[in-house]
């Protein structure tokens, strides 16, 4: 938005729509996590099925208990410059109920928007580790990738950390997000090897996903996501001031 039109809108006005502007991208990045569990519901073998719609139930719950409880407070509020955020809860809470026209935004939309994205890392670890690893184990992982991994990483650049200070750019959560979630994937298919079955006697076996008609539905979710994902990452990127 050109800044003349930015000065020409109230403190309120600005306020309700970054606060909106904030929840309808959450809403869209969140709508993802459908498309990612129908995907990989979709291409893993049909006994599988459950659990992996489960997992991605599992580690959504987690994702938004642990941003709320210590990843929040660790990515965000009163860090710059430094390579480790603080744990405060009660910081970020204060004033979560009220309109502060100051901050030019909702706290608490803040918060859901931020957490959808951290949760967003988890589910790109859960497609890759699809039918190589048990519910629990996972949801072990997601528990410290959501509350300790994710927030730590995000505080260098999206809360003014070190990585920020140094001018480093994140383009629509390419390193915040994507690069995060897929090397925790990564290391998770070294660790975990390929998924029993996959070779046998030196030749790839066949797994056929259970239904690809429901893959399908998932990369559409997916696309529809991606608008709120790669626009709204720039609101992330410390940009709301400017809208």
């Amino acid at each position: 938005v050109l800044p003349e039109a930015a000065e020409a809108v109230s403190g309120g006005t600005a306020y309700i729509l970054n606060t909106l502007l904030f929840l309808i991208g959450g809403f869209l990045v969140m709508w993802m996590a459908a498309g990612f569990a129908m995907l990989e519901a979709g291409l893993v073998r049909s006994k599988n099925v459950s659990v992996q719609c489960l997992k991605n139930i599992g580690l959504y719950s987690i994702a938004g208990l642990m941003f709320w409880v210590i990843g929040y407070s660790i990515a965000y509020p009163g860090f710059e410059g430094g390579f480790f955020g603080i744990a405060d809860f009660p910081y970020w809470m204060q004033g979560v109920g009220e309109a502060d026209t100051d901050t030019g935004y909702s706290i608490a939309s803040d918060w859901f928007f931020q957490m959808v994205f951290c949760a967003t890392t988890a589910s790109i670890v859960s497609g890759t580790v699809a039918e190589r690893i048990k519910l629990w184990p996972f949801l072990l992982f997601t528990l410290i990738l959501t509350a300790l991994i994710y927030p730590f990483q995000a505080s260098w650049k999206w809360g003014g950390g070190f990585l920020d200070e140094m001018g480093f750019l994140d383009f629509a959560g390419s390193t915040v997000v994507h690069s995060v979630g897929g090397w925790a994937a990564l290391a998770g298919a070294l660790v975990l090897g390929a998924r029993t079955g996959k070779y046998r006697d030196g030749r790839v076996v066949p797994m056929p996903g259970a239904n690809l008609p429901l893959a399908t539905l998932g990369m559409f979710i997916l696309w529809l996501g991606w608008f709120g994902f790669n626009g709204g990452s720039q609101l992330a990127m410390g940009t709301i001031s400017d809208v």
